[in-house]
C-alpha cells in the first residue's frame, strides 16, 4: 500500500471508529490531538466525567494491526494524555482509559478496552 493510500485508509479507519464510539454513547471530543511536547492521540472520547484515549490501528488483519503499536508509541500517547487531562476540570484526577481500536481490511472493528496502561 502506498503512503497516500495508507494515510487515507488510516483516516477512514479513524472515522469508522469515531462513529462506533459515538453510537455507543461516547462522544468524540478531539481528533488527532497533538501535545505541545510530542505525541498524538488519534481520538479522545468522553465517558461521563472520564476520558477515553483511543489509538486506531488499521491493517490487513486485527492481529497485524495490533502488532503496529510499539512500546515507544505507547509512551508518547501516555505523555500526550497526561497533558490533555491536565486541562480537564479534574486535572490529573480525571478517570482515564486507553483503548486500542483495530480495523481490518474489510472494515471490521475490534475494540480492546484498557489495552495499555502507563508504566
Amino acid at each position: 500500500m502506498s503512503g497516500a493510500a495508507s494515510y487515507h485508509g488510516g483516516l477512514a479507519a479513524e472515522a469508522q471508529v469515531a462513529l462506533a464510539y459515538e453510537r455507543a454513547g461516547h462522544p468524540i471530543i478531539a481528533r488527532r490531538w497533538r501535545g505541545r511536547y510530542g505525541g498524538e492521540i488519534d481520538l479522545i472520547a468522553r465517558d461521563g466525567a472520564g476520558v477515553i484515549v483511543i489509538e486506531v490501528k488499521h491493517s490487513a488483519t486485527h492481529a497485524r494491526a495490533a502488532e503496529r503499536l510499539s512500546p515507544r508509541q505507547m509512551q508518547r500517547i501516555h505523555a500526550a494524555a497526561a497533558e490533555f487531562i491536565g486541562a480537564q476540570p479534574h486535572g490529573q484526577l480525571t478517570e482515564l482509559r486507553f483503548d486500542l481500536a483495530l480495523v481490518d481490511r474489510d472494515g471490521r472493528i475490534e475494540i480492546r478496552e484498557n489495552a495499555f496502561a502507563p508504566d
